[in-house]
Formats: C-alpha cells, structure tokens, sequence
C-alpha cells in the first residue's frame, strides 16, 4: 500500500498531460471539496476557485500563458482567484456564515469581528493583495496533496499573464485576481521528466530543530 511519503515522491510538476484522458467527476469533486475544506487565516476563505474546461476559453488562457501545453492539455485547469483588496463586508458575511452553522448570536461573535477588522482593514492594499494571495497558496499545496494521494497528476502554474487572464475571466469585475494556477490530469507517457530523480535538499540542510 502507498503512503503518503511514496505518493509525494510519485508526483511531479507534469510537463505534458495525456489529452485523451480525463478526470472522471467523482474524483474532480473530491479536489473540489478539499480545496473548499483547506485552512485559511481566521477560515476567510479570501478567494474564489475556477474550474476551466471550456476549449474555447482554455485556448485564449493558453495564449496568456506563454503558450504552455498544459493549459489546454490537461483534463481540468483550476484557477485560484484572491481579493486583491477588501473591507468589512467580506468580514461581516463570514460572521453570519458562522452564526448560520453554530447557531451563535452576533454578540457570540463581536470580539471575534472586531479582532478580525482591527487587523486586517487598515492594511495597505497592496499587503492585503499578497495575505489572500498567500491564503490561495495554501489552497494549492493542498490540492497537490490530495490529488497525489489518488494519483491525479498537477502542475502549479505561475507563468501567466494576470491582466489578460482578469480580462478573459472577467474577474476585476469580480473583485478577484488570479493568483496561481493548477493543471490537473495524467501525465503523457512522453513526458521525460517524470522519470528525472526527485531533487530536493536533505533533511539535515533544511530543518534545524530548535
């Protein structure tokens, strides 16, 4: 039985995906809802996932994309969208989400509010664009996680071109950014470098115990 070390291992940034194959549904749901599970500052949540599978628009992101083949290789492109900026709206939604699912009054809730906008709203908008932006990477390294576990192949993707990915999206409009992208599907068995040796740095060059 593989581990979860021996599924980290198996997994690689996958440079050419199999086009012919596809994620089936009940395994896409699965990222979808560990993407939707994932941990965030407070549990805000400051993003918004996209599922790509239209040809048309996946063609038009590959051309923002520096002609990359996953993007219209894979099976599925996700995009994880972040709020470049935000005020107390988003903080007040998330408060009657929580009253909705604990059954907690307002008041339960008011310190936990007003620690949430003493901290987060007087923040520049450029480091509130670079907290969601972080929160949207956790999102990904989550969902690498997940789909090596059920041996669905990824490649994170940060060579784009945000403006045109905002504007193909229509995500200004939305308030949204796109931060990251995760191609997702199988690996072609053309692709070389899954057979290259895993490089990472030893334990004892990275991790001090204190």
């Amino acid at each position: 039985m593989n581990t979860l070390l021996d599924n980290l291992n198996w997994r690689y940034a996958t440079k050419k995906f199999d086009s012919s194959k596809k994620v089936s549904s009940e395994n896409l749901n699965t990222l979808l809802e560990a993407a939707r599970l994932t941990a965030s500052s407070y549990g805000l949540q400051p993003y918004h996932i996209y599922v790509i599978e239209n040809a048309d628009i996946r063609t038009q992101l590959r051309k923002a994309s520096y002609d990359q083949p996953q993007i219209t290789d894979a099976s599925h492109i996700i995009v994880l969208a972040n709020k470049p900026t935000f005020d107390g709206t988003m903080i007040d939604d998330y408060i009657q989400n929580i009253m909705a699912i604990r059954g907690l009054s307002k008041d339960d809730l008011e310190g936990f509010s007003q620690t949430m906008k003493s901290t987060l709203l007087d923040l520049p908008d450029a480091q509130k664009n670079l907290w969601t932006s972080n929160q949207a990477y956790i999102v990904l390294g989550n969902l690498m996680t997940v789909a090596a576990e059920i041996k669905i192949d990824t490649c994170p993707m940060e060579g784009f071109d945000k403006e045109q990915y905002s504007e193909i999206l229509g995500l200004s409009d939305k308030g949204l950014n796109a931060a990251v992208v995760l191609a997702v599907g199988y690996r072609s068995s053309e692709d070389e470098t899954q057979n290259y040796p895993k490089v990472r740095y030893s334990k004892e060059q990275i991790i001090t115990h204190i």
